[in-house]
């Protein structure tokens, strides 16, 4: 039975055991997980993993990243994040869902949470190579919901948005916020995203040179 939990927009956990005392572990904690998946919003492929004994896990992983997409909106939801953590004994799963078209802030609530992650938890237990202990959490994106899709920078056009590079974007910052005004795509040169300053200039960033995309809520 799910255990619903107050980290974030009320996550769901689900597995078949309760997390350790004092919480599941998160991503970015103090413990070192025993494998590494890549944070690149451009998908959500393997980086790097301890090797050999791992590969049954490693089947599973990339089983569950095949299909998992397409299993979160046959329920009527987008998948926005999909993160990896934990050990090898106790993997962990965080998603993060949204409604398609749904205003930042408006999109999913914890029953929408539940929905997906009942659904997911029978079929998460079928698949060989993954431990039973592992850990499931179902969010809503949240205010600074991530940028992952070109649709993303499409659909939140005129939002404010701040992009994070690992080197310098735009001879300006490694990180830049501003208005979002889209997808520029030209033949033959790669895909970049269009932002309006503060100062009013505009820059136009190449996805591939951006780490990280979110927006960011401003108090009214």
């Amino acid at each position: 039975m799910p255990t619903l939990s107050a980290f974030r927009a009320s996550p769901i956990l689900s597995g078949r055991k309760e997390p350790p005392s004092g919480g599941f572990l998160k991503w970015g904690s103090s413990f070192a997980p025993a494998f590494l998946f890549d944070e690149n919003f451009g998908g959500m492929s393997l980086w790097r993993c301890t090797p050999v004994d791992w590969e049954p896990l490693m089947r599973a992983v990339a089983k569950v990243e095949r299909d998992l997409e397409a299993r979160v909106e046959d329920l009527g939801y987008e998948l926005v994040e999909l993160r990896w953590g934990g050990s090898k004994g106790r993997p962990q799963l965080q998603l993060r869902i949204d409604r398609a078209d749904s205003l930042p802030g408006e999109g999913v609530n914890v029953d929408d949470c539940v929905v997906v992650s009942r659904a997911l938890e029978a079929w998460l237990d079928e698949h060989e190579g993954l431990s039973e202990r592992y850990v499931l959490e179902v969010s809503s994106p949240g205010l600074d919901r991530p940028l992952t899709k070109s649709q993303d920078f499409e659909r939140f056009r005129g939002e404010k948005i701040a992009v994070n590079g690992d080197g310098v974007l735009a001879d300006r910052a490694t990180r830049l916020e501003g208005e979002l005004l889209g997808l520029e795509e030209k033949e033959g040169e790669a895909e970049a995203v269009v932002l309006r300053l503060a100062n009013g200039d505009e820059v136009t960033i190449p996805r591939s040179k951006i780490r990280k995309a979110h927006l960011v809520f401003t108090w009214e």
